[in-house]
């Protein structure tokens, strides 16, 4: 099977500051990658050159390849078709100020579709991905702000599964959310691999021993280990992996 996703040999810079060194990586389709790593390690900002998140700041450059089904993303790929095919969800829930089926249909009524039995379809589709449905079914007109924090967590999923994206990132997204609402996010994350390539940064080992089926351990910008997650967990090949894994750092 083809990756999905080849990144090679790529640094990143932020002026003077080198945040990603020498990166390589790969994601195949159905795979969920989990990213850990200490604190200010690159996690975050690795994945948010998947889907040019950081063009927004000026004094980054960026060396080496990043492909998306061999296609170079930042080559001639149009941006806002990259973002739709790579979505991103956030640490906090970030819905926005609308209703909950405005924030499911956003994306697409961007895109131009007007249907409203189309975008009834997509909403519901999305919310049902989203494990979502059943508990706002009957109050879709209502403010996405009135739901608590995991609803709004899976509602910004849905969000970024109506877009048809191939890949979800997830960064941290369960961070700020309690352990019920985390367990649902994990169960999701489950269903959700089959259909989409998710990379996930956690700072919870158990969380991606749990949901990951590859694991890539981040140390100061350096990939230093990236295998299935359950080579990583039980027989790390770097004394570095050992030692975060079993708490002697981070």
């Amino acid at each position: 099977m083809e990756n999905k996703i080849d990144v090679k040999e790529l640094d990143l810079f932020y002026g003077e500051f080198q945040a990603l060194i020498k990166i390589n990586f790969s994601i195949k389709q159905g795979d969920v990658a989990a990213l850990i790593g200490p604190s200010g390690c690159g996690k975050s900002t690795f994945i948010r050159v998947l889907n040019r998140m950081n063009d927004l700041i000026p004094s980054c450059r960026i060396t080496g390849q990043a492909l998306l089904d061999g296609e170079d993303i930042y080559g001639d790929m149009d941006v806002t078709e990259l973002r739709s095919r790579i979505g991103m969800v956030f640490q906090k829930p970030n819905p926005f100020n609308m209703t909950i089926f405005d924030n499911v249909a956003y994306g697409q009524r961007m895109q131009g579709i007007k249907d409203k039995r189309i975008l009834a379809d997509i909403v519901e589709n999305s919310l049902k991905k989203a494990a979502l449905w059943n508990e706002v079914k009957d109050r879709l007109k209502k403010p996405a702000q009135a739901l608590s924090g995991g609803q709004q967590q899976r509602l910004c999923i849905a969000r970024s599964i109506a877009m048809e994206p191939e890949i979800i990132l997830m960064d941290e997204p369960t961070s700020a959310l309690d352990p019920i609402a985390t367990g649902r996010i994990e169960e999701l994350i489950g269903e959700l691999k089959k259909d989409y390539s998710i990379i996930l940064v956690t700072h919870a080992m158990h969380q991606a021993s749990r949901v990951s089926n590859k694991t890539a351990f981040f140390l100061l910008g350096e990939l230093i280990e990236y295998n299935n997650t359950r080579e990583v967990f039980t027989n790390p090949r770097d004394k570095r992996t050992e030692d975060y894994i079993s708490g002697r750092f981070g």
